[in-house]
């Protein structure tokens, strides 16, 4: 019988507590106390010709061969996003956020990289030909030597949230 009382009081507690747990929750997303989640987007081998994505926040997103030839990434939170094998020919990437971005055989040829912090990305068999990179931040940024070569060309300018030069950031001669 005492065992029938106690196993009853347990699941009254039990189920007090998840009501409590689900009312708390719910008063944190009326209250806005409940932390935002970035949504990650999926545009693989997506055609973004001339797209307007400034000023958004894309962490984690997908862009894997997708073509975004001369669109807008300016000041965009781009953190872990990837770029692989993506052509970002004439994309303006001005302000961008690219840390820890997965670089590898994109295309940036004739890119805006102005201010861009690229800080951990994975770039290797990137292609930088004619890119702006004045104040970008290429610290602990995978690259060929030959990419590093064409940087160095055109490097210039300090970072203004890193505080960085670009050609220090580069290891230019």
């Amino acid at each position: 019988m005492v065992g029938r009382r106690v196993s009853a009081w347990l699941s009254s507690v039990g189920a007090i507590a998840l009501s409590m747990v689900l009312m708390l929750g719910t008063v944190a997303m009326v209250w806005g106390s409940a932390p935002a989640i970035a949504q990650a987007d999926d545009f693989t081998k997506a055609n973004l010709l001339n797209q307007d994505f400034s000023g958004q926040d894309l962490r984690n997103s997908e862009f894997t061969k997708a073509s975004l030839r001369q669109s807008d990434l300016s000041h965009t939170d781009l953190r872990g996003v990837s770029f692989f094998a993506a052509n970002l020919e004439r994309v303006d990437l001005t302000n961008a956020d690219l840390r820890y971005a997965t670089l590898d055989s994109a295309r940036f040829v004739n890119a805006n990289l102005t201010n861009a912090n690229l800080e951990g990305a994975f770039a290797s068999s990137a292609q930088f030909q004619g890119a702006i990179i004045d104040g970008a931040d290429f610290t602990d940024v995978l690259l060929r030597n030959d990419a590093v070569d064409v940087l160095c060309e055109v490097a210039k300018g300090v970072n203004p949230t890193t505080g960085r030069a670009t050609r220090d950031t580069l290891y230019c001669p």
